[in-house]
C-alpha cells in the first residue's frame, strides 16, 4: 500500500475511534422526523448541498461566490446543478413502475430508517430498509462533500435486495428549472415588494418544516446549462453553464460499478431538467452491491471547465471511493484539533460541535471569500454583513485563524468596491456596503431595505476593528502592510469625510444613522456607531505606526471629541443622541450590550457597565418581538462583564432553548418562529459568547489577557479552549474551579503537536 494513503487511513480510524464514544458529534433522524424534517448541510466552505430524508434525493446546491445577476433583480445564489441523486427502482410489475425518490416518506415504505450526520467527519450515513412491490431492499446511503480535495463530492449507494430479479438505477446531475416568479426588487419599495408577494398568493411566512420564512425574496438564483453530455461506456456526465449573467460554471460525474457487475442496458438521458445515466442490473437475493457516483465541480476562478472537472471526476474513481474518504475524514480530523470541550453538560457540547460544524463546513482557509449570514445558501441572498466581521470572524480567530484571515482578506480584496460607493456619495475612503456581494463586493441591499444600506454605516467601523484584531492576534506585519493597513487607512478616510463638527457643543457628530437597533433608522449619534467609529480612528493611528504607514492628526483628535451619548445623571449610556427617545418595541430591545462585544469593548468604569446592562435589560425583556438569537452573545456577554453570572448563563441557556434549533440536525435559525435557517451569524455568536464571554479573555496589544475573573455554569466542571492559536504559539485555556469553588482560568502549552 501506498505510504501516504496508509497515513490517511491511519487518520482517519483513528479520528473515528476518538470520537466514537462521544455523542456530542452525532446527530440522528429516525423515521419519527419524517414530518419534521428540516435538511442537513453538507458543505466544504467552497460546494454545498442541503440534505434530503432518503439520502439519494437530488438537492439544492450552491457554490462559493457564484451569483445570479438578474435585469432589475439584487444578487442572489446560483443554484448550481443538484449533483447527489442516485435513483433506485425494483422494476416493472402489474402494479406499475416506481422510481424511490418519488415515493412518499412513511415508516411502512421506508422501514428501520436512519439517518446520521457525522460532525466529525462531516458524513451523511442513510440507512433503511425499502418496501417496494412486495420487495424489499436494505439500502445505506454515504455523501459527503471532500474537505481535502474542495472540487470533489461522492455518493455511494449500497444495496442488498431479497430478491433475485433486475433492477434499476439513475445516477443524474439535476438541472433546476429558473425560479418563477421573479420580482424586480431591485426597484419595489416594501410596500410594493409586500404587494408583488401577495399578487403571486404567496406570503413571507415559513411552511412547515423547512420552507424560509422569506422564500418568496430568497430564492434561489439560475445557473443556465450550455453544453452537456455523456458517455455509456465510460459511464461518465459533464456539463458547462452560467449563472445569469454572472459567472461559467461546470460539473462532471463518474460512476463505479459494484465490482463484476455488467449492466443488462446502459442509457443517456438528456431533457431540460435532467441529465442522467440510467442503467438496468440483475441482482442476486441477499448479494450486497455498491455503487459509487464521484462529482468534480468548478466556477471561473476557481477551477476549470467540464474537461477539467471530468478528469477530476475519473481520476478521483480510479483512486477509489476508501482513500477519497480517508482523506476527507483526515482534513476533518486535523480541524477538530482545535474545539471547545466542555465537562458536565451533553447538551452545550453538542451545540458548541454542531455550530463548529456549520461554521467549519462554510469557511475556507486562506483565501478570501467571507461567510454569508446564511452560509452557502439562499437565506439573506448570501450577502456579506457586519456578521462576517463582528460574529463570525471572532469565534474563528483563536481556534482558525487562517480561516478567520479569509473573512479579513475578502475586505482586502473589495475595497476598491467600497472606494468607489464612498466615492459616489461624495465621500473619502471606502465606504463598506450593508450587503455585499460575495463575488465582487457591490451594494446588495434590496431596495425595500435601501435605508440600510445607506445608513447602517457602522459597517465600516466593525471591517476596521477586525482588520486590526487579526493583526493583533498573529502580528504578522508582512499582511498588515500589504492588506491590513490600506483598509484600516480608507476606513478612517471615510469616518474623517463623515463627521459634522458641531461648533455649538465643541464636538463631532454623526447625523442620518440606523442605528443597531434597526427600528430607529434617522437618528444622530446612534452610541454603537460613533463608539465603533472612534476606536477605528484611533486603530488607525496605531496600524500606521506598526506599518510603517503615515497617520493623518485628525484621525485622533476625531476621534476623542466624537460625541457618546451619555445619561450624567443615570451614568449609564443612551442608545443615541439625547435628543431621540428610546421608545419603541423593538426587535432587538436595545443595543447598549453591544458595547461590551469583545473585539470593541468600549472602556468604561464597573459601575457603568452594570447600570449600562440593567439599562439594556428593561426593554430586552418588555418585547413583544420574536428574540433573535443573534442578540443572545451580546446580552450573556455584558452580563458577565458585571461579574453577573446568573444572568450570564440565563441568557447562554436560551441559545438551547424556545426553538432556536431544529431538529434533527440542530440547524439554527434566527429565531425560534421563523425559518431563516443555517444562521451561522448566531452560531458564531454562541461559540464567542464561551471564547471570549466566559473566559473573561481579550485580545489586546499586550497579548490575549484576561479582562474579568472567568465564570462557569453551575452544572459545569471545565471549559477547555483546546489548541487555540495566539502570536505564533498555541494554548489549551481552561476555566475550572479552585479548590474555593470559585472559577479559575489556566493556560498551557497545548497538548496537541
Amino acid at each position: 500500500m501506498n505510504p501516504s494513503r496508509l497515513i490517511l487511513l491511519c487518520l482517519a480510524c483513528a479520528s473515528s475511534s476518538v470520537f466514537a464514544a462521544d455523542a456530542s458529534f452525532t446527530l440522528t433522524a429516525t423515521s419519527k422526523d419524517f414530518d419534521r424534517y428540516f435538511p442537513g448541510y453538507l458543505a466544504n466552505g467552497y460546494v454545498s448541498t442541503l440534505t434530503g430524508p432518503r439520502g439519494t434525493e437530488g438537492n439544492l446546491s450552491y457554490m462559493v461566490g457564484l451569483m445570479d445577476y438578474a435585469k432589475d433583480d439584487f444578487s442572489r445564489p446560483a443554484a448550481i446543478p443538484g449533483w447527489t441523486e442516485i435513483d433506485y427502482s425494483t422494476g416493472q410489475s402489474a402494479a406499475g413502475h416506481f422510481w424511490m425518490n418519488q415515493v412518499d416518506l412513511g415508516p411502512a415504505r421506508f422501514q428501520d430508517y436512519r439517518q446520521t450526520l457525522d460532525l466529525h467527519a462531516a458524513t451523511l450515513t442513510t440507512s433503511y430498509r425499502y418496501v417496494d412491490q412486495g420487495k424489499s431492499t436494505d439500502i445505506r446511503v454515504l455523501t459527503f462533500a471532500s474537505q481535502a480535495s474542495p472540487h470533489l463530492a461522492a455518493t455511494q449507494l449500497t444495496l442488498t435486495p431479497d430478491f433475485d430479479g433486475e433492477v434499476e438505477l439513475s445516477f443524474a446531475l439535476n438541472l433546476w428549472a429558473p425560479y418563477q416568479p421573479r420580482l424586480p426588487l431591485a426597484k419595489l419599495s416594501g410596500d410594493e415588494m409586500q404587494e408583488a408577494v401577495a399578487a403571486q398568493q404567496m406570503k413571507l411566512v415559513a411552511i412547515p418544516p423547512a420552507t424560509p420564512d422569506r422564500a418568496p425574496v430568497w430564492y434561489h438564483g439560475d445557473v443556465h446549462v450550455g453544453a452537456n453530455d455523456g458517455d455509456t461506456k465510460t459511464l461518465t456526465l459533464w456539463l458547462d453553464g452560467r449563472a445569469e449573467q454572472g459567472l461559467a460554471t461546470a460539473q462532471a460525474a463518474a460512476i463505479e460499478l459494484p465490482k463484476g457487475m455488467t449492466p443488462t442496458d446502459v442509457k443517456l438521458h438528456q431533457s431540460q431538467y435532467r441529465l442522467a445515466l440510467n442503467l438496468s442490473a440483475k441482482v442476486e437475493k441477499g448479494k450486497t452491491y455498491t455503487f459509487t457516483k464521484y462529482v468534480a465541480m468548478s466556477r471561473e476562478g476557481w477551477g476549470g471547465d467540464a474537461k477539467a472537472d471530468l478528469a477530476l471526476a475519473t481520476s478521483a474513481r480510479e483512486g477509489g471511493f476508501e482513500r477519497l474518504s480517508a482523506a476527507h475524514r483526515a482534513a476533518w480530523a486535523k480541524l477538530w484539533q482545535s474545539d471547545i470541550v466542555i465537562d458536565g453538560d451533553e447538551r452545550a457540547q453538542r451545540a458548541v460541535h454542531s455550530d463548529l460544524y456549520y461554521l467549519l463546513s462554510s469557511s475556507t482557509a486562506d483565501t478570501a471569500w467571507a461567510i454569508g449570514a446564511c452560509a452557502l445558501t439562499p437565506g439573506y441572498a448570501g450577502h456579506i454583513f457586519w456578521d462576517s466581521d463582528s460574529w463570525v470572524f471572532p469565534a474563528l480567530l483563536l481556534l482558525h485563524p487562517d480561516r478567520a484571515r479569509s473573512l479579513v482578506m475578502f475586505r482586502a480584496r473589495t475595497l476598491a468596491a467600497a472606494q468607489a460607493r464612498a466615492k459616489a456619495a461624495g465621500l473619502d475612503g471606502a465606504k463598506y456596503p450593508w450587503e455585499a456581494d460575495p463575488e465582487n463586493g457591490t451594494e446588495q441591499t434590496p431596495h425595500f431595505a435601501w435605508v440600510l444600506g445607506e445608513r447602517e454605516i457602522h459597517v465600516n467601523a466593525d471591517v476596521a476593528i477586525a482588520q486590526w484584531q487579526y493583526w493583533l492576534a498573529t502580528q504578522d506585519r508582512a499582511w498588515l502592510k500589504q492588506y491590513g493597513w490600506p483598509v484600516i487607512r480608507n476606513v478612517a478616510e471615510f469616518w474623517a469625510s463623515r463627521v459634522t463638527w458641531n461648533a455649538g457643543k465643541q464636538r463631532y457628530d454623526i447625523l442620518h444613522v440606523t442605528s443597531v437597533d434597526e427600528d430607529y433608522n434617522d437618528v444622530p449619534n446612534d452610541t454603537y456607531t460613533n463608539a465603533a467609529a472612534a476606536k477605528a480612528l484611533r486603530i488607525a493611528s496605531l496600524a500606521a505606526a506598526a506599518a510603517g504607514g503615515k497617520a493623518d492628526p485628525r484621525w485622533n483628535e476625531i476621534a476623542a471629541k466624537l460625541h457618546i451619548p451619555f445619561d450624567a445623571a443615570a451614568q449609564h449610556h443612551l442608545h443615541f443622541d439625547e435628543s431621540v427617545a428610546h421608545d419603541r418595541d423593538t426587535w432587538g430591545g436595545s443595543s447598549l450590550p453591544m458595547l461590551s462585544l469583545p473585539a470593541l469593548d468600549l472602556p468604561m468604569s464597573p459601575q457603568v457597565r452594570r447600570n449600562d446592562y440593567d439599562a439594556a435589560i428593561g426593554p430586552v425583556l418588555a418585547s413583544s418581538r420574536d428574540p433573535n438569537s443573534m442578540g443572545l452573545a451580546p446580552l450573556s456577554i455584558a452580563a458577565a462583564t458585571v461579574g453577573d453570572q446568573a444572568r450570564a448563563v440565563a441568557w447562554l441557556e436560551k441559545n438551547f432553548q424556545g426553538g432556536v434549533i431544529k431538529p434533527p440536525f440542530d440547524v439554527r435559525t434566527e429565531t425560534a418562529t421563523n425559518n431563516t435557517g443555517y444562521f451561522v451569524t448566531a452560531a458564531a455568536g454562541f461559540l464567542q459568547n464561551l471564547i471570549f464571554g466566559l473566559s473573561g479573555l481579550r485580545i489586546e496589544d499586550s497579548g490575549l489577557n484576561a479582562a474579568y475573573a472567568p465564570l462557569l455554569p453551575p452544572n459545569w466542571r471545565s471549559m477547555t479552549l483546546r489548541n487555540i492559536a495566539f502570536r505564533g504559539k498555541r494554548y489549551d485555556v481552561t476555566v475550572d474551579r479552585a479548590a474555593d469553588g470559585k472559577a479559575r482560568l489556566t493556560r498551557a502549552a497545548a497538548a496537541i503537536r
